[in-house]
């Protein structure tokens, strides 16, 4: 039997214990967030029973009520933290699968298309590397009642801007527009007499992705290097030069001592051609063409099979580009090499079949089965 000291004391502790209970902060907390909830905009107070003079206007108690569910009831993404964090986010919901250096700018890009969803709207991301673009892709198509749809000038371009909205909003996919065309094809490119007999709906992806007045226009840089010829590089570091932001600028393709085509955003176009006034040594002049007007050179493709004793970077990369295992090291540790468009690469790094391998200035190597 418990002596009657003991019982008095467990009996008097009892009171206290359920005390604290009720005055707990986290107690405390949830009723004070059940109150400012019944607040909210369109929410009677009445009906809850309880007296508007009851609530309590504390900014910092209604932001937390609000957070989990977002103000006047908008859909809130949930994150996926990085590798190592707390939470498992990254393991669920719609980031799941994302890159951890590109969980933040898709966490952005996909609270831009639900909001363009939610509004009956078009937005337009700006450009996007392939890697970037390929993990907001895969996380929109998770979303309801949203689509996003690539364009980048046309059909082959690497650089990308998304065009999010209502697939009702949005209209007719891309394979129905004109375009850049490879030389001697025909065949894609949209007439200026074929848009005007069938105008697209204003703000659809047919008219953001028009020939003429789009998302991306045609930017032709016209100068001589022949005697000072320039590359990739030296168009974008004068591009860059002039102060804007390389998520402005599409793709760059040098058209040997002419000059290069350059696409863009319509409102670097205007800028770009009262700013750029040199490349080198070259003075260039800019011009706005229509991207019907855009010839590209056909893609050179060298399809082979080789024997590795291992699916390490070097290794396959070395074989493809054909050059030693160790310059291709060397290459690697300087930064010049990138896998699926992704920096940070090392030797050893194991590759797969899918994967993309590219050199600086020597184009890419697609690993096949």
């Amino acid at each position: 039997a418990t002596p009657p000291r003991a019982t008095a004391m467990l009996a008097s502790a009892r009171p206290a214990r359920a005390l604290a209970t009720v005055l707990s902060p986290a107690s405390a907390a949830r009723a004070l967030a059940t109150r400012v909830a019944a607040a909210l905009p369109g929410r009677d107070a009445s009906a809850s029973g309880e007296p508007s003079s009851a609530v309590v206007t504390s900014s910092r108690c209604a932001s937390r009520a609000v957070s989990r569910r977002g103000l006047r009831g908008e859909r809130v993404i949930p994150c996926a933290g990085k590798k190592g964090s707390r939470g498992g986010g990254s393991a669920s919901g719609l980031l799941s699968g994302v890159h951890p250096d590109s969980v933040e700018a898709v966490a952005r890009i996909v609270e831009k298309a639900q909001a363009a969803s939610d509004q009956w709207r078009v937005e337009t991301t700006a450009f996007l590397d392939p890697a970037l673009a390929a993990d907001a892709l895969m996380c929109i198509e998770r979303a309801a009642d949203v689509a996003a749809l690539p364009w980048g000038g046309h059909e082959r371009a690497e650089r990308v801007r998304l065009i999010m909205g209502r697939p009702e909003t949005l209209g007719e996919p891309w394979e129905e527009l004109g375009g850049g065309s490879a030389e001697g094809d025909e065949s894609s490119a949209t007439t200026e007499d074929d848009a005007a007999s069938d105008p697209p709906p204003e703000n659809s992806f047919r008219a953001l992705a028009s020939a003429t007045d789009g998302a991306v226009v045609f930017l032709d840089v016209r100068g001589n290097f022949v005697f000072d010829a320039a590359d990739h590089r030296d168009f974008l570091g004068a591009v860059l030069g002039t102060g804007i932001e390389r998520d402005r600028i599409g793709d760059i393709y040098v058209q040997g001592e002419r000059g290069a085509a350059i696409l863009c955003a319509p409102e670097m176009a205007t800028f770009l051609s009262s700013a750029l006034k040199s490349v080198r040594s070259v003075p260039v002049k800019c011009f706005v063409e229509p991207l019907s007007s855009l010839r590209l050179p056909p893609p050179r493709r060298d399809e082979f099979t080789t024997v590795e004793a291992s699916m390490r970077l070097d290794a396959v990369a070395s074989a493809g580009f054909r050059m030693s295992r160790s310059k291709m090291s060397d290459l690697i540790s300087a930064g010049a090499v990138r896998v699926n468009w992704r920096e940070g690469c090392k030797p050893k790094t194991l590759v797969c079949s899918g994967d993309v391998i590219s050199l600086r200035g020597k184009g890419r190597v697609e690993v096949g089965d």
